[in-house]
């Protein structure tokens, strides 16, 4: 088993709950109409804070496999750890870049969430792709799938926080 094959489970756990994740608080803020520096203040605070939690489940849950089954499971749990923590956060981070960067330089200003819709596309494309080909099978199917459980995800986000406007 090669090192990309040993950690991909990793990879694509945190990449997908990454961007999802992320994407949510994107698809949801702006459902609601509210202003983009509480896409920015909620989409840092998760990245952070759900990538060192999916991270510690991570480690946790792996140690606790070691332990079950007496060693022969090859992983390390820190590396495991590891994998997923930088796969969440540097994926994550893809649905707030324009955000960001508006905040920061006064790009995309006004077509934001597009762009971001864009970039996170292409994200799951990626992540979908990679693991096509790690897998060694059909990567439209990995692209189609992750594609839908993004999208799945948005739309649920958008709808909520559409539907909850007024309690802003």
């Amino acid at each position: 088993m090669t090192y990309n094959q040993k950690f991909i489970s990793e990879f694509i756990y945190g990449g997908i709950d990454g961007i999802i994740t992320t994407f949510a608080i994107v698809a949801g803020v702006v459902g609601a109409g509210l202003p983009s520096s509480i896409i920015l203040i909620l989409g840092i605070s998760n990245v952070l804070a759900d990538g060192f939690s999916m991270a510690s489940s991570n480690f946790l849950s792996e140690r606790a496999q070691q332990n079950l089954s007496q060693g022969e499971n090859p992983k390390n749990p820190l590396q495991t750890a590891f994998v997923t923590f930088v796969s969440f956060i540097v994926l994550g981070i893809i649905p707030l870049l324009t955000f960001l960067f508006e905040f920061l330089f006064g790009w995309f200003s006004g077509v934001e969430f597009l762009v971001s819709c864009i970039l996170t596309t292409i994200a799951f494309v990626i992540v979908g792709f990679v693991r096509g080909v790690v897998t060694k099978k059909s990567y439209v199917q990995g692209i189609v799938e992750t594609l839908f459980i993004g999208s799945t995800a948005a739309f649920v986000a958008y709808g909520v926080g559409f539907l909850l406007q007024n309690l802003a």
